[in-house]
């Protein structure tokens, strides 16, 4: 008896959940125009703002390896571990000399750059490869030749007083930068999809909103919902043919 009830009300509930669901599908379905629009908006405003108005933002890179000579092997040319392990831990120093005003004065004053020591430093940005002596120097500019010439030059400047401020022997540079073809930002297809999901979030949302507010009667249920009253019958609507009329 206990479980049939419990089964009686687990099912109830079920199908309550159930005509809820129906209900917000019709309500969705009646104002679908709404979230059409709504995403169509949000699409046209992204593609406008990606393509015509935010300037594009190109990257380039260049990487130079740093170590000691004496550092990478003895007489039999074998690799010392030791050593290794220090130059890895000194890699991250030397991420910082890279944007040390020493060196960034010199690669403004060397490409009559006319900039901040503050806007070098945002432009600039220096990774450490895991578990490698060689660290990677990215460069973002509007302009993709001015970013190329930033990144080569300040691998220039940052070798030559490298050796004098850490006493490095040997500073090499693996890859030279590149002049960049496509830029790394905007990104005008996903800003369009994520504005596409935005725009269904905003007319889903508009939806329910109108919804809310409307507060008219439309149909039977509406009537036994808030008047609390019996629909005893319905007449339907009948268009008027002019023809018979006359």
């Amino acid at each position: 008896y206990y479980i049939q009830n419990l089964f009686n009300l687990k099912a109830g509930r079920w199908i309550l959940e159930e005509l809820r669901l129906k209900e917000y599908f019709l309500i969705l379905r009646k104002r679908m125009w709404i979230i059409i629009f709504s995403v169509i908006l949000c699409i046209v405003i992204s593609g406008v703002f990606s393509y015509f108005v935010l300037a594009p933002e190109y990257q380039t890179f260049t990487t130079l390896m740093i170590g000691k000579p004496k550092s990478y092997g003895n007489i039999d040319n074998k690799l010392e571990y030791n050593d290794l392990l220090l130059s890895q831990r000194l890699v991250s120093t030397y991420g910082e000399l890279v944007k040390m005003r020493v060196v960034v004065d010199e690669v403004i004053g060397n490409l009559e750059l006319d900039i901040s020591y503050k806007d070098f430093r945002e432009k600039v940005n220096v990774n450490l490869v895991k578990d490698t002596e060689i660290i990677k120097l990215e460069v973002r500019d509007r302009d993709p030749v001015l970013a190329t010439e930033i990144a080569n030059e300040t691998a220039r400047v940052f070798m030559h007083n490298v050796k004098d401020i850490m006493m490095v022997e040997n500073v090499k540079i693996i890859d030279k930068a590149q002049v960049p073809d496509i830029p790394i930002k905007p990104k005008p297809k996903l800003n369009m999809a994520i504005a596409s999901v935005l725009g269904i979030v905003i007319g889903v949302f508009l939806v329910f909103l109108l919804e809310y507010l409307d507060s008219t009667i439309q149909t039977p249920d509406d009537v036994e919902r808030y008047l609390d009253l019996p629909v005893i019958g319905i007449i339907p609507m009948i268009e008027e043919n002019k023809e018979d009329l006359r």
